[in-house]
């Protein structure tokens, strides 16, 4: 959810628009298209003609040239750079052994693995330990490790500094307003940029490699951590800071003792965001030439080494749903608090206790080699025998004709005539069908930013790259919806299926992107299917969750007025629970829609001919230019959709009374 998108459903922007200004805007749409249809339209209204499409590209390498050049920026990047370059052989040295200081390295997997057993039952007991503990020892026994270790080092990096530079951007916003207003369509448009727009200028900047790396990676986790400091801090009690006030602290004290201890569970789940947008981006970052498990899973990929490429995928799910789990957890633990003389080691067994682990590890692993290094001959790995099973099941004749005739049916009646559809129509007439959309769902305002996003995106040079990736992303959203609906609905029936179905999508969630195209290769091979089906799986996600959590908080008292007046269950889902649910339920579609955006330019890797596989290609050259223009177009159809949908729902909560 972007910032801009929450704004909109306030003062007229919500009132419900009149049909009159609807029809006009569709009645001119029909006509043009009609005007096509019988050969009545000039070229210069079917597309913009060249003369009309102003170097945006060229005029933005212009201004990066001189910002790079004239004004000495690169030089002072490329000093930041050195410094956290520094930082980074340090890490890469502990981890995996780069020889750079502190020469220390490496660790051995063991020691970190009983470190991170220990911190696991610190934060959540035994259960937590064997998922941090087996993370590691897995990864180690899989033949992963120093690939991991290569991620690794870069994230423990990059998180703290995103949440260094999130909370200090975050306080500067809570405390200046008009700091905060200049700041919130920044956030807005980061959060919907494309990872590719991230990753050429960190490159022209930074170098490439781990470095630049980390320093896309900083970006892309900053939104998160600045919106949810600036929110726990404004949420903070009056009565808290009056307490604070009246015992005399001064103005660092009332921030340092006051305020963030106050919003500390709203800073620790920025935190959890920032960690799994770090881990997702480390691994995107592949793209720059950043070792590490990204870079392994797609040398896989693109030598459609699926088994391989699948433990490589457990690898980062494991780490991400071990990172998730522990930052969640540490959200939820309270400081325990302990009696004046409590004697130190008392107070500190678990630092303690992980110390002692390590020292007793990394002395065992100087005499024992398999608790240092796993060797090669060692590992457990197997990826060969995965990809004969893989083979062997896709060869089955029953397999192979369902997924053939999915193919053919998907493409031939569906798709391809759904995307022919959407080219066909002229620009001007797109534009007003989607003005009208975001008028008709929206209001007003939203129909103003649609008109103006999609008439920028029209100037752009790059409409029919840019209706393709609609294209994708609408039909993957439908799809997922006709899905997704269904088996949440059917999940909320009952709080056991609930549950199961909430944590299957919180685990989703924190699968890395890449891995959704995995299922996508093995079934559909690379094409459109392919793609629609990565973005489908990853898209149904937020849907099912946000249905199942908009259908369980419906009032109990209007379902059992339901059940008084002698309603069945049908009717007491379409008439009672769906329209109760239906504002928390467009949060969910808006949510798929943003991730379908992200997962089309993701999919690019499959081969497609959006506007992902344009962005793709800057990053072989220094077309910085040409990468905003693509990334912005990518940006500004997702916040068009955002803001018309959150308008719409926050347009419904108050015609239902569940907001003031």
């Amino acid at each position: 959810m972007t910032i801009a998108g929450a704004e909109v459903g306030s003062g007229k922007a919500a009132e419900a628009p009149p049909n009159r200004t609807l029809w006009i805007l569709l009645g001119i749409a029909v006509a043009l298209m009609l005007g096509r249809a019988l050969g009545l339209l000039p070229d210069w209204l079917i597309r913009l003609p060249d003369w009309m499409i102003p170097p945006t590209a060229e005029w933005l390498d212009a201004i990066f040239a001189f910002v790079q050049n004239d004004l000495g920026l690169l030089q002072v990047t490329r000093a930041i750079a050195g410094g956290l370059e520094y930082l980074l052989d340090a890490t890469a040295n502990l981890l995996y052994g780069k020889r750079r200081w502190p020469y220390l390295g490496p660790i051995p997997w063991s020691a970190i693995a009983a470190v991170a057993a220990v911190l696991g039952y610190f934060l959540g007991g035994w259960r937590m330990a064997a998922l941090a503990g087996g993370t590691f020892v897995w990864t180690a026994l899989i033949g992963q490790w120093e690939i991991a270790m290569q991620t690794m080092s870069v994230l423990v990096v990059a998180a703290p500094f995103a949440f260094l530079i999130g909370l200090l951007l975050g306080i500067a916003a809570w405390k200046y307003r008009a700091f905060d207003m200049a700041l919130r369509p920044i956030l807005s448009v980061l959060q919907t940029l494309p990872f590719f727009t991230y990753l050429l200028p960190a490159v022209i900047f930074f170098k490439v490699g781990p470095t630049a790396g980390a320093v896309a990676t900083i970006v892309y986790a900053l939104p998160p951590m600045i919106l949810m400091t600036t929110l726990g801090l404004k949420k903070v009690p009056p009565e808290v800071v009056e307490a604070g006030k009246m015992s005399g602290c001064t103005r660092w004290q009332m921030l340092t003792r006051v305020y963030l201890p106050a919003a500390r569970t709203e800073l620790l789940v920025g935190v959890n965001q920032v960690i799994m947008l770090c881990l997702a981006m480390v691994v995107l970052t592949a793209f720059i030439g950043m070792p590490g498990l990204g870079a392994k899973l797609l040398a896989m990929m693109g030598s459609f080494k699926l088994g391989r490429s699948f433990e490589i995928g457990v690898t980062i799910v494991l780490l991400a749903i071990t990172l998730d789990r522990l930052s969640k957890a540490w959200v939820v633990r309270q400081p325990v608090h302990f009696e004046r003389g409590t004697p130190w080691w008392q107070r500190h067994v678990f630092l303690l206790a992980g110390a002692g682990a390590f020292v007793l590890f990394y002395v065992l692993a100087q005499f024992v080699e398999i608790l240092n290094e796993v060797g090669i001959r060692q590992n457990l790995s197997q990826g060969r025998e995965i990809d004969a099973l893989i083979k062997s099941v896709l060869d089955i004749d029953a397999v192979q004709a369902v997924t053939q005739w999915l193919r053919w049916f998907l493409n031939v009646q569906i798709l391809i005539p759904f995307r022919n559809s959407l080219l066909w129509i002229p620009t001007p007439a797109f534009i007003l069908l989607v003005t009208a959309l975001s008028y008709w769902v929206g209001g007003r305002r939203p129909a103003i930013y649609a008109a103006v996003f999609f008439s920028i995106v029209a100037l752009s040079g790059w409409w029919d790259r840019s209706v393709i990736t609609l294209y994708t992303v609408i039909s993957a959203v439908i799809l997922a919806t006709l899905i997704g609906i269904p088996v949440a609905i059917a999940a909320a029936r009952t709080e056991k299926w609930s549950r199961r179905m909430l944590l299957v999508c919180d685990s989703a969630q924190t699968f890395p992107s890449f891995i959704y195209l995995i299922p996508a290769i093995m079934l559909f091979g690379v094409n459109d299917v392919a793609v629609i089906f990565s973005i489908l799986i990853f898209a149904m996600v937020p849907l099912m969750r946000y249905t199942i959590e908009g259908l369980r908080t419906v009032p109990p008292e209007m379902t059992e007025a339901a059940d008084m007046s002698g309603a069945t269950r049908r009717q007491k889902l379409m008439s009672v629970q769906i329209p109760l649910a239906l504002p928390t339920m467009a949060v969910g579609f808006n949510q798929a829609i943003m991730f379908a955006f992200f997962m089309v330019i993701v999919a690019a890797f499959i081969g497609t001919q959006d506007l992902g596989q344009e962005l793709q290609r800057t990053l072989a050259g220094s077309d910085i230019g040409k990468n905003i223009v693509l990334g912005m177009n990518v940006s500004l159809m997702a916040l068009t959709f955002d803001m018309a949908i959150l308008a719409w729902a926050n347009r419904r909560e108050r015609a239902l009374g569940l907001t003031k």
